[in-house]
């Protein structure tokens, strides 16, 4: 009888734990590798969910960040997408309009959304609907050289309201560049050719009156080449033409290695820069021209159309989307906490800390890539302009093109 018993109660627990088994649901999580601490978070991230629950099962598949945009494309169009898809923000409408993600609405309470920075929400909403939330957002601005910026008596701002004008930075460019020790005034990072040319310089063009496109009449005839964006090309131009800037940079060293000045780069920088220079580092507020403005929108996860389970889906999502696990992403990576619950947690982002300004400009003067299916040619368009532009290319006749295959690009997709 005990024998029997015994062995009722083994198999009660073979199949217990066969039923657990069989109970999880795998899922597909696709992410950009990013930079070594940025990737060590998220493989943590999901180590540690899949050990805290028996539920749902994420397998994580790394794809390298250069060609990540090319190869989640060829998945798409091969019906070949993961469960879980981390996508950079400007595409998001993209792959939207095309149908490959689903809403994030039937799972996102009010009162969640309400605490994402209003920026997040921009970048993740198409015609109406949710479809991406990221665990962070971007800072950009000029990090400077405390040691040269006193050197030339540069007045050091520390708001967006503070900021240097034209005429000023201008000047503390000019004086910068007479310095013994600075080779270079600016460092753009001329070396990361793709959407960071994009991402970093559409900023300069907005900041002259211009942008890369009308954003109302869905077009870029009149405004990239238009007389404000002619006169931004221009200036940019100038600075490579005068010497203030490296066209060529062996790679990201040149602030690092005190070579250069003032660094236009982003949040992603302010762990190696201050590694590297210590209290010399300073964030500054992007300068005034015309007007301000910045670069804003980051990675985020979305759920694909492809997932048979987007519910598991999104318990792996609401996980990583937490404010304590989004603090230990963006204490791995530098980048602006995703929702303000995670901005009071963070010693960097809260208020009076080193980087705060970058949570004060995103609230301000902040502009969003444009919001359209039509945002992958508009960025490869802007992209070669600035290259050639830079490399000695009639600045009209580069935006012209530019100019003309944004607007190919619209007719063709029926929605300008």
């Amino acid at each position: 009888m005990r024998k029997k018993l015994i062995l009722a109660l083994t198999l009660t627990m073979v199949l217990m734990m066969t039923a657990g088994v069989l109970a999880a649901t795998e899922i597909t999580v696709w992410y950009h590798s990013g930079r070594g601490p940025e990737r060590a978070t998220t493989q943590d991230q999901v180590r540690r969910f899949n050990e805290m629950q028996d539920e749902v099962k994420v397998n994580l598949v790394e794809l390298p960040e250069g060609s990540y945009n090319e190869q989640v494309q060829a998945a798409a169009v091969s019906d070949d997408l993961p469960d879980v898809l981390d996508l950079d923000g400007p595409f998001i409408a993209n792959y939207a309009w095309s149908g490959y993600l689903h809403p994030l609405d039937e799972f996102v309470s009010q009162e969640m959304k309400d605490d994402f920075l209003p920026s997040i929400i921009s970048q993740g909403t198409y015609e109406g609907n949710l479809y991406a939330l990221g665990a962070f957002d971007s800072g950009l601005s000029f990090w400077g050289n405390r040691k040269y910026l006193e050197a030339v008596d540069a007045r050091i701002p520390t708001s967006v309201e503070d900021a240097w004008t034209y005429e000023e930075f201008m000047q503390i460019v000019a004086d910068l560049q007479e310095l013994e020790d600075v080779k270079y005034a600016l460092d753009f990072k001329m070396f990361d050719v793709g959407e960071w040319y994009t991402y970093g310089f559409s900023p300069f063009f907005q900041a002259f009156g211009a942008d890369l496109i009308d954003r109302e009449e869905k077009q870029a005839e009149g405004t990239l080449n238009g007389e404000k964006g002619i006169e931004a090309g221009k200036w940019f131009k100038s600075l490579f033409e005068n010497g203030y800037a490296n066209q060529n940079p062996p790679g990201d060293t040149e602030f690092i290695n005190e070579e250069a000045a003032l660094s236009w780069t982003g949040h992603w920088n302010y762990n190696p820069y201050t590694e590297a220079l210590g209290d010399n580092v300073v964030l500054l507020p992007t300068p005034k021209f015309e007007k301000q403005a910045t670069g804003m929108g980051s990675w985020a996860w979305s759920i694909t159309t492809n997932s048979e389970n987007p519910e598991a889906a999104w318990k792996f999502l609401e996980f990583v989307l937490q404010p304590e696990n989004i603090v230990q992403m963006t204490d791995a990576n530098g980048a602006v906490p995703s929702r303000s619950s995670a901005v009071e947690l963070s010693e960097p982002y809260k208020e009076g800390g080193d980087l705060a300004l970058f949570v004060e400009q995103l609230e301000t003067i902040a502009v969003p890539r444009p919001v359209t299916p039509a945002y992958p040619v508009i960025t490869d368009a802007f992209t070669t302009a600035i290259d050639n532009i830079v490399s000695g290319g009639d600045v009209e006749e580069e935006l012209d093109k530019a100019a003309q295959e944004i607007d190919d690009e619209f007719q063709y997709l029926g929605i300008n």
